[in-house]
């Protein structure tokens, strides 16, 4: 079994809460896409009662919106700037360390 370093594990972590919290904002969303898509009766009446609780699908569309641009930001800095240095070749021949070409 390989060991991977602090700044990975730290770095998958935070992605795997960025990644889960998306899918919670799109969870609290069902109900408006649910509405937008099948538009019934039955979806009116559940925004309506909804609402009345004080249900705002805003909070989904910029809460779940910032966490998603924050996310995907930070992934894409770290296998820019950090992930591409371990793919590096540590062997003479070009080869790195999963034995796969570096070119």
């Amino acid at each position: 079994m390989g060991s991977q370093s602090t700044a990975k594990t730290i770095f998958l972590l935070t992605s795997m809460v960025g990644w889960l919290l998306v899918g919670a904002a799109l969870m609290y969303l069902f109900p408006v896409m649910a509405d937008g898509l099948v538009g019934s009766e039955l979806t009116h009446r559940w925004l309506e009662t909804l609402a009345r609780s004080g249900y705002n699908p805003m909070l989904g569309w910029v809460g779940g919106g910032i966490v998603l641009g924050v996310t995907v930001l930070g992934n894409v800095i770290w296998y820019q700037r950090f992930d591409a240095k371990s793919r590096r070749p540590i062997f003479p021949g070009g080869i790195d360390s999963r034995g796969e070409s570096a070119d």
